[in-house]
């Protein structure tokens, strides 16, 4: 019988999962499908009953969804209980549903991918303390980093993140920038410079040290404002392309056993976008 898969947000016809996955599926001769299904937040509920009894074998989830599905599954792991977000449902062998979130880890694989020297020892200015700084400071945390600080534009939501790692630091966004130059690893993690919308940058790199790592989890568009400043800079830079396909991946090997070819896919939305 055939499988099928699926992404849930609103909005989601701009969605790129669904081309991915199935180009995945078609790679490994897998009989399944992907779709996408637009939920509106009050129909959340009976959706996730549906996905079930309709035989879906798991699916993504997307904005707004990531908080409010965790009471309609039945185990979440530590990752999504420590982000309070779930990007990816898994349906167990039993009928139970089983949520994670693999955004944290897809971005540590895609560092790692680019730049695969050592990151743990590096000093980490998190920029950023919504849900996406939280899933990566996770992973950085888990993956044995330990040098964080948070700098958010609201000083008091970096304070309630840096409450969960008792070895990080908050600063002001404004000290931030003045100690840039102190931090060999910089995470853009907010919505700043995301499909042109939002123009400038959250936080100005020029000071930063030469072969700095700079990462912007935005990949639309493929060069933000900051990570151009931060390469004329002398930094070393990665959009988020990477870590959208690397979650895709955790997930499908979650759903099928088989961790896909991430390589080609990344350099295929790449181009998409209108990259090299």
């Amino acid at each position: 019988m055939k499988k099928w898969y699926a992404v849930i947000g609103d909005p989601i016809a701009q969605s790129m999962s669904p081309a991915m996955h199935d180009a995945w599926f078609k790679e490994n001769g897998i009989d399944a499908s992907y779709i996408p299904v637009r939920v509106k937040s009050e129909d959340l509920e009976k959706t996730v009953a549906s996905l079930k009894q309709l035989g879906c074998s798991g699916w993504n989830v997307t904005v707004p969804h990531k908080t409010a599905i965790i009471p309609f599954l039945d185990e979440v792991d530590e990752a999504a209980k420590q982000m309070n977000a779930v990007n990816t449902v898994c349906v167990m062998e039993d009928g139970t549903l089983y949520g994670t979130n693999t955004d944290g880890r897809g971005f540590y694989r895609s560092l790692e991918e680019v730049y695969p020297e050592e990151v743990i020892d590096r000093s980490i200015l998190m920029i950023g303390a919504g849900g996406a700084a939280s899933g990566i400071a996770f992973a950085l945390h888990e993956a044995g980093c330990r040098s964080l600080t948070f700098t958010n534009r609201t000083v008091e939501k970096a304070q309630q993140l840096q409450g969960k790692y008792p070895d990080a630091t908050v600063l002001s966004i404004e000290e931030a920038e003045a100690m840039v130059n102190q931090y060999s690893l910089l995470v853009q993690t907010t919505s700043v410079g995301m499909n042109y919308a939002q123009s400038g940058m959250p936080l100005n790199p020029t000071g930063i040290h030469k072969d700095t790592i700079v990462a912007d989890i935005i990949y639309n568009p493929l060069e933000t404002e900051f990570l151009h400043q931060a390469r004329i800079s002398g930094g070393r830079t990665v959009n988020g392309i990477g870590m959208f396909v690397h979650q895709g991946a955790l997930a499908f090997e979650l759903w099928t056993g088989i961790y896909p070819d991430t390589t080609t896919m990344i350099q295929t939305i790449s181009e998409k976008l209108g990259g090299n």
